[in-house]
């Protein structure tokens, strides 16, 4: 079995620190909880068992999820009706998904996880006007309407499907069990592409629902010894001050750049991985 790499000094506890800064700065930004970027380093970088990573990396979204709800509260940005009731069902999702990852391997868990990305990143770039027709289509079922005005005065009005959302709550929440991604990866374009929220209100409320999953997915995963407190800490430390500078920045940035960067990243480091368990 392939040693991990332990955190042994100041340098590794400080770099892996300055690392989920960073982590936290583009996860907060696109509302993607940063597990799709984590389990990649610490099993890239700290050489970590994809099991162990995907446990830990859900352990340090708990504080992501949070720091950046927080920033993102004071934004008046989240639409807490559409995330209680998406949360209400990523909750049992995350414990079957956190129950998934004791029936397969690290090879094919990484592979599966790699893949996922890719797809998401494809999915959200290539047929965005396909999915935008199915939200509208889907909509008219139990169809809510919503308005949201943030603390600038800007107006996002909607409308959303509450049945459509508790659906596709669960998927969203048994992915970030099974990945250790805090389910921002599948979530935002659920959200975004789907249920038809605006891109920024999507980030803001994605953020919120991941409180719920992380916490409900990292209880199962220490359940099984799949957390890593050594590392938990100081990667949550980075990932705190980074989702606060990283939500204020979204705040300046286009929709459509906030999407075209959530693809780059997502693909980036699906190769990435890929190449690692394939080769």
């Amino acid at each position: 079995m392939r040693r991990r790499r332990l955190l042994t000094n100041l340098f590794d506890i400080s770099l892996l620190a300055l690392i989920c800064f960073f982590v936290g700065v583009l996860a907060s930004m696109t509302g993607i909880g940063g597990g799709v970027l984590m389990v990649p380093i610490l099993t890239l970088i700290f050489n970590l068992p994809t099991h162990k990573a995907v446990g830990t990396s859900l352990s340090v979204i708990v504080f992501t999820s949070i720091a950046s709800t927080f920033a993102y509260y004071r934004q008046k940005r989240i639409d807490y009706k559409i995330g209680l009731v998406m949360s209400s069902a990523t909750i049992p999702g995350s414990l079957l998904g956190a129950y998934l990852t004791t029936l397969i391997n690290e090879r094919e868990l990484g592979i599966i996880f790699a893949l996922f990305l890719i797809f998401v990143a494809l999915r959200m770039v290539l047929n965005l006007n396909t999915g935008l027709r199915w939200g509208h289509a889907l909509g008219s079922l139990g169809s809510l309407r919503r308005k949201i005005v943030d603390a600038d005065g800007e107006v996002f009005e909607y409308s959303v499907s509450l049945p459509l959302g508790f659906s596709v709550g669960f998927l969203g929440g048994m992915s970030s069990g099974f990945l250790g991604i805090g389910g921002g990866s599948i979530m935002v374009p659920i959200l975004h592409i789907v249920m038809n929220l605006p891109i920024h209100v999507t980030v803001a409320t994605s953020m919120f629902i991941m409180i719920f999953s992380s916490i409900f997915g990292t209880a199962q995963h220490l359940a099984y010894g799949n957390v890593m407190f050594e590392y938990t800490i100081p990667m949550a430390l980075g990932v705190i001050f980074g989702a606060q500078l990283g939500a204020h920045v979204a705040k300046r940035v286009s929709g459509k750049s906030l999407k075209r960067l959530f693809a780059v990243v997502l693909i980036l480091v699906g190769v990435r991985l890929l190449s690692k368990f394939i080769m």
